[in-house]
């Protein structure tokens, strides 16, 4: 099933761009501003670096980042959201506020 076809679940279709556990916590961290990768590995310390390269790469793809390369010497890279990526704040606080509420029904029950 594509997206063309007239059951293709909305859902699915931004489950296939912004699931996983890595794209929304990397959304999130770029709603503050632009950050250089250093930054964003030092700000999501369990995230290996292969792995937040990949995300990057796939999340820039997508449309919901972009990629600012400087020429100099070491090269310089910046990422920060595009109007799309933007577009998923409330989303994200709707994640948060469940995330919490969730955690909160949760403690102890592992």
């Amino acid at each position: 099933m594509d997206d063309t076809t007239p059951d293709y679940c909305t859902v699915e279709a931004a489950m296939e761009v912004v699931g996983g556990k890595w794209k929304m916590a990397i959304i999130n961290h770029l709603f503050d501003g632009t950050l250089r990768f250093g930054e964003l590995r030092r700000a999501m310390p369990s995230i290996t670096q292969r792995m937040l390269t990949r995300q990057l790469r796939e999340l820039e793809a997508d449309g919901l980042i972009r990629r600012t390369v400087y020429a100099e010497v070491p090269p310089k890279v910046e990422y920060d959201l595009t109007d799309l990526g933007a577009s998923l704040r409330p989303v994200a606080g709707m994640l948060e506020s469940w995330g919490h509420d969730y955690r909160s029904r949760t403690v102890g029950q592992r």
